[in-house]
C-alpha cells in the first residue's frame, strides 16, 4: 500500500512498503522500514510536519533560546493579524517583539504553559513594549497574570483558537494548548520529545504526570504534531503517534514510569531560585536589570 501527501515545500512524499520516497527516489534510512508499514494513514501525515499553514491562514514560528533550550512559539491569523506568543524568554524579548512588528501583527496574548524554573518569562517586558498584550497562565498555578485559564477554556486569536488542557504533574499548573484546526499541540514540559518534565520539585507528581499525558495528550488523534517547551538534542517536533510508540518513559506502565522518575537523580535547577519568584508574578513584575543580567 502506498500513502502520499503534499509536503510543505511542494514535494510529493510517498510511503511505499516501508520506505519514504520523494518522487521516485527513496530518501529514508533503513531504520524506518520496520515500523513504517505499521502506521495508519493519519499517523504518516505527521512526518510531513503538517501542511502549509500559511496558505491556510496561520503564521507559525518556532523560536529558540540557546541558554535554557526553550522553544517559544508565535501563532497568528494572517487575516486579522491577531497573534499569540507561547513561553517567551526574558533574554529574547527584543527578538520576539521585533518579529511581531516586522510581520505587522497584533500580539494579544503572551501565554505560559506553566511557571518555569529554568528561565524567567518574558511576558512582563513584552507587555511593556506592546501595550494591550495580556499575560496568560493557569489559574491553579496561583501566579499573577491578566488571564487565568482553566481546563476546557479557549484562547482565541482571529479565526483560530487554542483549547486549554490541564496536564499537571511536572507542576500543578501545567497546561497543554491544542490548535485542533492545525492538528498541533504545545505541551510545555509535560511531554517532551522522547521524554517528559521532571517531577522532583515544584508540586511534581509522577503518577499525576503519567495520567495527564495519557488522558490529555495521547488521547489526541495520532497525526497531531507535538511541540514541547524544551529540547536538548536538536529535535523540533514530534507527533502523538511517535510518542505513544517510542517515548522511553511514557510507553511503560505507570508503576514503571514512577520508578524511572524516582531514579533520575537530576541536579538542582540552576535558575530555579531566581526564576520561580519572578515567574510567580507572570509578567506583571518589572524584572530588574540585575535579574536580567544575572
Amino acid at each position: 500500500m502506498a500513502v502520499s501527501w503534499r509536503y510543505t515545500l511542494g514535494l510529493t512524499i510517498n510511503v511505499v512498503r516501508g520506505q519514504i520516497r520523494c518522487g521516485a527516489n527513496t530518501v529514508c534510512q533503513k531504520s524506518f522500514a520496520p515500523w513504517a508499514n505499521k502506521m495508519s494513514n493519519n499517523s504518516i501525515k505527521a512526518l510531513s510536519t503538517s501542511c502549509d499553514m500559511r496558505q491556510q491562514g496561520l503564521i507559525f514560528r518556532q523560536l529558540f533560546d540557546g541558554t535554557s533550550f526553550t522553544y517559544t512559539y508565535l501563532l497568528a491569523d494572517t487575516k486579522t493579524k491577531e497573534a499569540v506568543l507561547i513561553d517567551p524568554v526574558l533574554e529574547q524579548v527584543d527578538r520576539d517583539v521585533k518579529l511581531v512588528e516586522e510581520l505587522g501583527l497584533n500580539l494579544i496574548y503572551a501565554a505560559n504553559t506553566h511557571v518555569h524554573a529554568d528561565h524567567i518569562t518574558g511576558t512582563g517586558h513584552i507587555k511593556q513594549k506592546i501595550p494591550g498584550c495580556k499575560s496568560v497562565i493557569a489559574k491553579v498555578s496561583e501566579a499573577k497574570a491578566d488571564v487565568h485559564l482553566e481546563e476546557g477554556e479557549k484562547l482565541k486569536f482571529g479565526e483560530y483558537e487554542l483549547e486549554v488542557r490541564s496536564t499537571p504533574g511536572h507542576t500543578n499548573g501545567c497546561l497543554t494548548y491544542v490548535c485542533h484546526n492545525q492538528k498541533m499541540a504545545f505541551t510545555g514540559d509535560a511531554l517532551l520529545i522522547r521524554g517528559c518534565g521532571r517531577t522532583d520539585f515544584q508540586q511534581g507528581n509522577s503518577e499525576r504526570l503519567y495520567d495527564s499525558v495519557h488522558t490529555q495528550i495521547f488521547s489526541l488523534p495520532e497525526d497531531y504534531l507535538l511541540y514541547p517547551a524544551h529540547d536538548y538534542k536538536g529535535q523540533t517536533a514530534s507527533s502523538v503517534w511517535e510518542e505513544k510508540m517510542f517515548n522511553p518513559r511514557l510507553t511503560k506502565t505507570k508503576a514503571e514510569f514512577v520508578e524511572i522518575m524516582k531514579n533520575l537523580n537530576l541536579a538542582y535547577p540552576k535558575m530555579i531560585d531566581k526564576a520561580l519568584p519572578a515567574n510567580m508574578v507572570c509578567g506583571l513584575h518589572d524584572i530588574t536589570d540585575q535579574q536580567k543580567s544575572a
